[in-house]
């Protein structure tokens, strides 16, 4: 068998059981037939789905939000992000996650990516937005959201990914792909 034949031939799920359910994601552990006939288990994470935002000013800062991240027991500084409701666009729930979270809207939203987080273990899909043309309003923090703002040029965010001072891997490519997009925005006008 070719390794391309090996690879197009589809794993076969055997059975699925359902190992616990929550509010932000599932835990499922399926029986798998592998292409070359061999049984394993696989632990799946299945994940609603999540948007995060780099919100620019026009002074071109970015706003950061610093939180504790209970699983990780530590604080960090990361962009603007959210869990999809139910039926809810990427779109609208970067709308509205900027505004809870921040207390800006934006006349402005680029979709620069999509991505999977951790595809090893989970089937989190997330959508990553750059907002511009901001205003500033008042923030509505959900009762267990506890965050501080910071604005912090791009170039300097950019040191803070390089200086392995920001962890957060949605934050890390959102300023990487927000300079190249507003970058390539500068060179045409």
């Amino acid at each position: 068998m070719s390794e391309a034949e090996y690879f197009d031939k589809k794993f076969k799920k055997i059975k699925s059981k359902v190992m616990f359910k929550g509010k932000i994601l599932n835990l499922r552990l399926d029986e798998v037939e592998l292409p070359n006939g061999k049984i394993v288990e696989r632990e799946v994470v299945e994940h609603k789905g999540a948007v995060g935002i780099v919100p620019v000013t026009s002074d071109n800062e970015v706003v950061l939000i610093k939180q504790y991240r209970y699983p990780i027991d530590k604080v960090i500084w990361e962009i603007p992000a959210g869990l999809l409701d139910e039926d809810e666009s990427p779109l609208s729930c970067a709308i509205r996650e900027l505004k809870e979270e921040t207390g800006y809207t934006a006349k402005t939203f680029i979709k620069m990516a999509e991505f999977y987080l951790t595809p090893g273990n989970s089937n989190e899909y997330f959508h990553l937005y750059l907002a511009k043309d901001l205003t500033e309003g008042d923030t509505k923090l959900e009762d267990d959201e506890f965050l501080e703002l910071k604005h912090v040029s791009l170039e300097n965010a950019l040191k803070l990914v390089m200086s392995n001072e920001i962890k957060d891997a949605k934050t890390m490519i959102g300023f990487c792909l927000a300079e190249k997009i507003l970058k390539n925005q500068k060179d045409k006008s």
